[in-house]
């Protein structure tokens, strides 16, 4: 007799598919970033967006090819154009023999300012069917001061699960404890290439070790950038602030009420006392048709935990530029006194 306790190869199989291993790498193609740059800078300061096609190998994501979304001006039948857009794109890469499994897509942005309820409503749509996929921010405008603004982006599990229930109130968030911090997970990028395009670069390369990079990171004007990010930091601090007041406007609300509810139900226990003493049957203390306990809707904290994460990346944006700026003014200072 067969001990039951040896797994065949097939049930070793499915409970390996079963529990797949955490993405911990999304390796992209030099030339897929490429891609992605050349077409976020030819349209901006216009935001734009693109597929990502590629391979889900355990626990790296590869992104071997792209193609962008084309930009309409009319809002009709947008959905249904775009759609059989991407289907007709994925039908020729087929043909060609390239790889046309979506695992993404990638959206340019401004000044960081990605962290929207939009974003998170097509990571969910995309997750119907994919189960792992990522989204690449690229930033035009970061990249202008020498620094290549590129990010691999997904959703944490526990807010996926909430989101699904459409519930953010304070006490499934303690629960779960969630923080605006646990919304995006940020996967790190590893660039990759063949060895014929490692060995066509080399040839590329100039003689002198200085590129425009180079020159970039030593800009000393940085007002722009710091005027817009402090502008945009304002806007989400009143942003935050009426979120706020509606926060204060609910428990002013449940404080009253649960005021009226004492009120009642002493007025109701005086009543049932007066009807014990004359042999009456007492009412019940609950009324359900009663307004006053009527429960009252409390406000979800979705948009505030989008309005801090949003904040916490200005300030680290202006906290990162600042600091290179004296950096770069300290060596400017030094090369004029020698």
């Amino acid at each position: 007799m067969a001990n039951p306790t040896v797994l065949s190869f097939l049930q070793v199989a499915a409970a390996t598919e079963e529990v797949a291993p955490p993405l911990r790498v999304v390796q992209i193609e030099g030339l897929v970033i490429l891609k992605i740059i050349k077409h976020c800078k030819e349209f901006s300061p216009a935001l734009v967006t693109g597929q990502l096609l590629g391979l889900d190998v355990g626990s790296v994501l590869e992104v071997t090819n792209c193609f962008p979304f084309p930009i309409r001006d009319e809002e009709e039948e947008i959905e249904a154009d775009g759609a059989n857009y991407q289907l007709e794109m994925m039908r020729c890469l087929r043909e060609v023999n390239v790889d046309n499994n979506t695992v993404g897509w990638y959206q340019s942005t401004l000044l960081g300012s990605f962290q929207t309820v939009e974003l998170i409503e097509t990571f969910m749509n995309y997750q119907e069917n994919i189960k792992r996929c990522v989204c690449i921010i690229y930033d035009p405008s970061r990249s202008n001061q020498g620094v290549l603004a590129l990010k691999a982006l997904k959703l944490s599990d526990a807010f996926m699960d909430l989101y699904r229930n459409n519930n953010f109130s304070g006490e499934k968030l303690r629960e779960k404890n969630l923080s605006w911090v646990d919304i995006f997970e940020e996967i790190p990028i590893k660039v990759s290439n063949s060895a014929l395009v490692s060995a066509f670069m080399t040839e590329l390369e100039a003689d002198t070790p200085v590129t425009q990079c180079d020159y970039d990171r030593l800009q000393l004007s940085t007002n722009p950038f710091l005027e817009r990010n402090v502008e945009f930091l304002i806007e989400c601090m009143d942003d935050l602030s009426m979120e706020q007041q509606k926060f204060q406007f609910y428990y002013r609300n449940l404080s009253r009420q649960q005021a009226q509810q004492q009120t009642w139900l002493q007025k109701r226990r005086t009543e049932n006392m007066a009807r014990k003493a004359a042999g009456e049957e007492p009412l019940p203390e609950d009324d359900p048709t009663n307004p006053i306990f009527k429960p009252v809707p409390e406000p979800s904290r979705l948009d505030s935990y989008l309005i801090t994460n949003q904040i916490s990346n200005y300030c680290n944006q202006i906290n990162g530029v600042a600091g290179q700026s004296f950096s770069r003014l300290y060596l400017t200072k030094a090369l004029h006194e020698n």
